[in-house]
């Protein structure tokens, strides 16, 4: 199979991994584990990234009680329940043939798989037939207990196509968030990105910056924003159960140093309370995480990334 289309390829070569990251692709394909199976069955959340009607890229969430989303048979996951009304992916994920990408990540161990594939609606929800399934090291993850139950929100309370100040402290504060992209005819994807409180800088209410830390060597987020610069962010409220969804666009950054960073321009904001979700810890942060640079215009991507030169790179 082809693990990497040419976007990827060109930023392996551009970074200079291109046979390490052609090792590390042995492990993705069409088969889901039993321990990956297993993992999945333990979840409370699925993080899903696709195409909305107006091809407007976005990243939601799915909850419910473990079991919810679940392997099927050795190349499939069925997934019970969908989104509450309202999110910007409802339609995408009542259609058959939609392109996702999904990633469950367990915060209390540090754990993550990503599936992607192609959705058919079924009974009560929807099934994923699997094209790529595979794990990530633990980089980056902060580590949180569950509490409780998010009591009944009023579902999307905010739609707006710029950050209002209090959104914009939210994503200063924030340590982890998902982002979804494609490759167009190639499918969707949907990844994580995590590090210390700030790491993601606010540059105006339509603009955010991130640096590229070092990762597995694939490139998927950033070679697919090399063919399709369309992307689709989420950042959850851990402890409040509040999500902020952004779609937009995005480019990769190359420092003269080798640094990377990512910088989105926001182009529609969906912020809602997802009734029964799960709320947990405050998080220990991971050991990985790189210290925040005290002045974030030494970016894109250089400061923040010379602790971890010579690492294997995402």
């Amino acid at each position: 199979m082809d693990r990497y289309h040419q976007g990827s390829l060109a930023v392996q070569e551009r970074v200079g991994v291109r046979e390490l990251a052609e090792h590390v692709g042995r492990s993705i394909g069409p088969g889901i584990r039993d321990v990956a199976a297993a993992f999945l069955a333990l979840q409370p959340h699925l993080v899903v990234g696709a195409a909305d009607g107006a091809g407007r890229l976005w990243a939601s969430l799915l909850t419910g009680a473990p079991g919810f989303a679940r392997a099927t048979g050795p190349d499939r996951i069925a997934v019970r329940g969908g989104l509450p009304d309202g999110d910007p992916l409802a339609g995408a994920l009542a259609a058959d043939g939609t392109r996702v990408g999904t990633i469950a990540l367990d915060p209390r161990t540090r754990r993550r798989m990503r599936l992607n594939g192609t959705l058919a609606v079924t009974p009560g929800g929807f099934a994923v037939a699997a094209e790529e399934v595979f794990s990530n090291c633990p980089k980056y993850l902060q580590k949180r207990q569950p509490l409780s139950l998010a009591a009944d929100g009023p579902g999307v309370v905010r739609r707006s196509s710029a950050l209002t100040p209090d959104q914009e402290r939210a994503v200063r504060a924030a340590d982890t968030f998902f982002v979804a992209t494609t490759a167009g005819a190639g499918g969707a994807d949907a990844s994580h990105r995590g590090g210390m409180p700030g790491f993601v800088e606010v540059l105006s209410p339509t603009g955010l910056r991130w640096p590229d830390y070092p990762g597995n060597a694939m490139f998927l987020t950033l070679g697919n924003l090399a063919v399709d610069d369309r992307a689709g962010l989420l950042f959850p409220d851990w402890e409040g159960g509040g999500l902020l969804q952004l779609s937009g666009r995005a480019r990769t950054e190359f420092g003269a140093d080798g640094g990377r960073s990512v910088r989105f321009r926001v182009e529609s904001v969906v912020e809602s309370l997802h009734p029964g979700r799960l709320l947990w810890s405050a998080p220990e942060y991971s050991p990985a995480n790189p210290a925040v640079p005290a002045n974030p215009a030494v970016l894109p991507g250089g400061a923040a990334d010379r602790p971890h030169r010579g690492r294997t790179t995402r």
